[in-house]
């Protein structure tokens, strides 16, 4: 039962609040535009050190003898990474805390990538991207998890549609700076080690996560979390310094430091109470035991039917996009080189750099790839001043229908102008349903499993990755309709799963 601000607790002379309210009468001020900036550029790490790879590909491989399967692999890496890192570090967050693990995923990850760009061999730079996976897969889910818990309901819908625009942001600097340094004739080159453009263009990729996890020492815990493990005076003084930064000339509305933050639900209540049980016993228990108690949340009533098709959803929006996305400069690069469609040019699919042109492609594939990023841009804009009036799922559903469609027609172009133009459309159309995906995942779950959740979906979300970048792989060279048909009827699929999701608009976060 909900309590408000004017019910007076007899017992110990203390006003209760929700958090809701409670987070509402912090205001929207300079605080929140520095959390915005700040998980807006740790998105922006990570989707650059998603991307940077497919940028990679095409001039790197000569240096690293790859086959069109080499490449299938070196765009999954990461995913796997990222599945592994999603899940575990996702769980640890609901455990120790959304701040710890932001440090520690952000750090991973770049110093994973860093390291990769100093290999030689394959084998070994395919390692050092899982690592660096393993880190960008912690630190995705977290991230909402934390921003999302600093935003009152009335707001939350649209404040997590502007977070993931960063998303766009970091795909649009990743395809910048390929466009500025790849093409460039600059490094060093010996019989035993080299360091050209391409390498230095993934150590440059790396200062983002590296800067973001240094500016989060600075941050404090969620007070959502705070609350959740019965810390409750730690988040009041959370709450209490929002309000004095967001608030600096003006007084407290309520008298902050006799305040005790009521459950927003019988259902939080119980998640609170676990937690804080939970953590009692860490010092005691494993991690893995951790992870799969809340694990068995979600899969339990009332939570199983929303965790069943996020999953869904998630598994085929990732084996379509990412399945296409991370291949986009690839076939830029093609269609620039021969000519017509990208599915026009067909070769041995057992072939290396040995067998072809071993030059670095020209300004039009880094071109066509920055444009192709730009195209996110309006989406963007979209789902930034609709999602809260038109609904998540109504958003969701347009989004992945429209990008199966517009994957349908690909391979019926006839030159690159039309291969960048349906590109674009592709990039455009499903930016509203990440941006959905993005709001449903942090507004589904209650604050004792949210970064559990989001975790699993997004482990979910890698094995699509995984499998549509290896089948692509596989099939791209023999011809390249068959992936891309694929990927048409699973964004169709999941378009359509995603009617069976519940309306979240405007509801509080629990």
């Amino acid at each position: 039962m909900e309590l408000s601000v004017s019910v007076k607790n007899s017992e110990e002379n203390l006003y209760a609040v929700t958090y809701e309210e409670a987070i509402s009468k912090t205001g929207n001020g300079k605080f929140h535009y520095l959390v915005l900036v700040l998980c807006g550029w740790a998105v922006s790490s990570d989707a650059i050190e998603v991307l940077s790879i497919s940028f990679v590909l095409p001039a790197a491989q000569c240096d690293l003898n790859l086959s069109s399967n080499d490449k299938g692999w070196l765009n999954s890496i990461i995913f796997v990474g990222m599945m592994l890192g999603g899940y575990g570090w996702g769980s640890l967050a609901d455990h120790f805390g959304r701040r710890q693990i932001l440090l520690g995923s952000l750090t991973v990850n770049g110093l994973g990538a860093l390291s990769s760009s100093f290999c030689q061999q394959f084998w070994v730079f395919l390692l050092m991207r899982l690592i660096s996976g393993i880190g960008v897969g912690g630190s995705i889910p977290v991230i909402f998890s934390y921003f999302t818990e600093f935003q009152p309901k009335d707001r939350r819908g649209t404040m997590i549609s502007v977070l993931a625009t960063f998303w766009m942001f970091g795909n649009i600097i990743a395809a910048g700076l390929a466009w500025i340094i790849v093409p460039l004739d600059i490094g060093y080159s010996s019989p035993d080690f080299t360091y050209d453009s391409w390498r230095i263009f993934v150590a440059i990729c790396t200062f983002p996560s590296l800067s973001s996890a240094a500016l989060f020492f600075l941050m404090p815990e969620s007070p959502k979390f705070l609350l959740t493990v019965g810390k409750e005076e730690q988040a009041v003084a959370v709450l209490k310094k929002v309000y004095e930064v967001n608030n600096p000339k003006a007084l407290l509305p309520f008298d902050v430091e006799s305040i005790v933050l009521s459950s927003d639900s019988k259902t939080d209540a119980l998640h609170r109470s676990r937690s804080n049980k939970d953590v009692k016993r860490t010092c005691g228990s494993k991690s893995v035991t951790l992870l799969l108690n809340t694990t068995f949340e979600l899969v339990r009533a009332p939570l199983r039917r929303s965790t069943i098709i996020m999953l869904t959803v998630s598994f085929t929006i990732s084996f379509g996009y990412y399945g296409l996305w991370m291949w986009f400069p690839e076939l830029f690069s093609r269609v620039e080189k021969y000519g017509g469609s990208p599915c026009d040019h067909v070769k041995d699919t057992n072939s290396t750099s040995q067998d072809q042109n071993c030059t670095i492609p020209d300004n039009w594939t880094y071109q066509s790839g920055f444009l192709t990023a730009l195209s996110n841009l309006p989406g963007n804009i979209f789902t930034i001043f609709l999602m809260d009036k038109l609904g998540r799922k109504a958003i969701l559903v347009t989004g992945m229908l429209g990008s199966g469609v517009a994957v349908f027609f690909i391979p019926l172009i006839h030159n690159k102008i039309e291969n960048l133009l349906l590109s674009c459309a592709f990039g455009l159309i499903s930016t509203l349903a990440w941006n959905a995906i993005d709001v449903l995942q942090a507004e589904l779950f209650p604050t004792g499993v949210r970064s559990t959740a989001m975790g699993l979906s997004s482990a979910a979300s890698r094995v699509g990755a995984i499998l549509g970048n290896l089948a692509f792989g596989e099939l791209v060279d023999v011809h390249c309709a068959v992936p891309m048909i694929l990927v048409s009827v699973l964004l169709v699929l999941g378009g359509l799963t995603s009617l069976k999701l519940p309306n979240t608009t405007r509801i509080d976060i629990h």
